[in-house]
């Protein structure tokens, strides 16, 4: 493990990171409040569909799911959960 250096992201948070990782933990955080509706997904998986511009499940019904797998950060785990919350609004990925 690398040792942790001090880091300041782009909105100018200040913070510790021990990997070479590049996602700021304070950003992460307001992105997860910000999509609540996704919050039962992987981080990866939620950054995935927000760096698709996708902010509501209307929008996500749009997509296949084959088109939602070819996302990066997206993996088969992903799916049963997106599938979940569609269902429950009565919507579905598209054909």
């Amino acid at each position: 493990m690398l040792q942790k250096t001090k880091r300041i992201c782009k909105k100018g948070h200040h913070y510790l990171k021990g990997s070479d990782c590049p996602v700021c933990p304070i950003c992460e955080e307001e992105r997860k409040s910000e999509a609540d509706i996704f919050a039962g997904l992987s981080a990866p998986a939620r950054r995935a569909i927000q760096n698709n511009h996708i902010s509501s499940l209307e929008e996500l019904s749009k997509y296949s799911e084959k088109e939602i797998m070819k996302f990066h950060g997206i993996g088969k785990t992903s799916i049963p959960t997106l599938k979940k919350l569609l269902t429950d609004k009565g919507l579905s990925f598209s054909e």
